[in-house]
């Protein structure tokens, strides 16, 4: 699993079958970082991803990806074209130094 950004939604009208009825979000992963005050924060990093959500994940929000074969499992199309989805909506975090 990998945590995200939302930056946006993606709306595909012509899809493959099984993908119908899925929301698509546009996500980037982020990282734990941590200010010269000792802070933590998160940081984008790498390539944007698009990721399918059952959940209702809206933008601005920090997710948790599962991708690969662990993203198909949640559906019941085990064979749908998917390699990313979000699976949980971070509500709060707590770090330790």
């Amino acid at each position: 699993m990998i945590l995200a950004y939302v930056l946006g939604n993606v709306w595909s009208t012509r899809k493959e079958e099984s993908l119908t009825g899925l929301k698509f979000l546009v996500v980037q992963p982020v990282t734990l970082m941590y200010e010269e005050s000792g802070r933590p924060r998160f940081e984008k990093y790498g390539n944007t991803l698009i990721a399918a959500d059952r959940i209702g994940a809206g933008e601005t929000e920090i997710v948790m990806i599962a991708s690969g074969s662990s993203a198909r499992q949640s559906l019941e199309d085990q064979r749908s074209p998917i390699d990313a989805m979000v699976i949980g909506i971070i509500d709060k975090e707590t770090f330790q130094t």
